[in-house]
């Protein structure tokens, strides 16, 4: 066995382990494929930010009654 074998059937789907098929890589079947873009396209994988200033780069302001203007 040559290293890209060992390094094909060692490979695992990222959704439920199983080993990769190489025609849907890196998942296992077309199922796990569409499971993964669903979550892609439903915003599953959203990296969560803070958004502190508005698009001019000025910070957003709450609308607190106690603050001054």
């Amino acid at each position: 066995m040559n290293e890209i074998d060992r390094k094909t059937s060692s490979a695992r789907c990222p959704l439920c382990g199983k080993p990769m098929d190489a025609a849907f890589k890196p998942f296992c079947s077309k199922r796990c494929a569409d499971i993964d873009l669903n979550r892609w396209l439903s915003g599953v994988y959203a990296i969560p930010t803070k958004e502190d200033e508005d698009e001019d780069g000025e910070r957003v302001r709450d609308n607190d009654p106690d603050e001054k203007a």
